[in-house]
């Protein structure tokens, strides 16, 4: 039986713009999709560049130490940036794609669907992350990735510990109601969202959740704690703050929505 203080007790989230949060969760410090550079055009491997319109709320060297980087992938800008590479190198190991483990070689290791990896706590437990499916736009993934790429999704457990969820660049529902499944329900989960688009890709549809998308997710999921992300500090992202809390109001589980400590 799931103790009580692991069903009530919050652990907080760190935000600092766009995809980037740090959260401790069993004794280890884990930071996602890094991205800290400044505001600018960033080229993406098809040559088109994404814009940051905001400067992150932190640098690399306000974050103390990181024992993992959950990283969704690694051929977006917005995902990770020159100073997020940078940063990899001191941290003892990152967690991302098994293309993106490859690619980036040295501490990087790739999670398949479903494929996990024990971590061990300073108290002597173990920490599990399980690589989740997520779809980095809309429709079949044999249609998206070739065109936007391969995305992991991260579930954390532990025992006497709540479960974790942190989405990725993730589109889908389905697979949303596919990690419910085996996980549900979750405690935290940190989603993805901002309804980004391009007018050249999926003809303008969005290729991570929208906010009423975010919402049913939470729902989907059991989730009694949403912490979003990825909804600022880029062009590319259409809908915000407001929009989040609108939709999660007309949900009717705006109490679930933690914004997260800024910077």
């Amino acid at each position: 039986m799931t103790s009580l203080s692991a069903t009530t007790g919050q652990f907080p989230v760190r935000v600092f713009g766009g995809p980037t949060a740090l959260f401790e969760y069993g004794g280890l410090r884990f930071l996602t999709d890094p991205t800290f550079d400044a505001p600018g055009d960033y080229a993406r491997p098809d040559g088109r560049f994404l814009t940051k319109t905001v400067p992150s709320a932190g640098a690399p060297a306000d974050l103390g130490s990181i024992d993992v980087v959950l990283l969704s992938h690694d051929e977006h800008p917005d995902n990770l940036d020159h100073s997020g590479r940078a940063l990899l190198a001191d941290v003892p190991l990152t967690l991302t794609t098994p293309g993106g483990g490859q690619r980036l070689g040295g501490k990087a290791a790739g999670l398949a669907d479903w494929e996990s990896i024990e971590l061990s706590r300073p108290d002597g437990g173990m920490v599990t992350v399980t690589g989740v499916p997520a779809i980095h736009g809309p429709g079949p993934r044999e249609t998206v990735e070739p065109i936007t790429g391969q995305v992991v999704g991260f579930i954390l457990t532990a025992e006497g510990l709540p479960t974790v969820y942190v989405s990725g660049d993730n589109a889908s529902l389905d697979v949303v109601q596919e990690i419910a499944e085996r996980f549900a329900p979750v405690d935290t989960a940190i989603l993805f969202a901002g309804a980004p688009r391009f007018p050249a890709l999926f003809d303008g549809k969005t290729i991570v959740l929208d906010s009423a998308q975010t919402a049913e997710a939470a729902e989907i999921l059991g989730a009694r704690r949403v912490v979003p992300v990825h909804y600022d500090s880029w062009a590319h992202f259409t809908e915000g703050r407001d929009e989040l809390a609108a939709a999660f109001t007309t949900a009717g589980i705006a109490d679930r929505l933690d914004w997260g400590h800024q910077g």
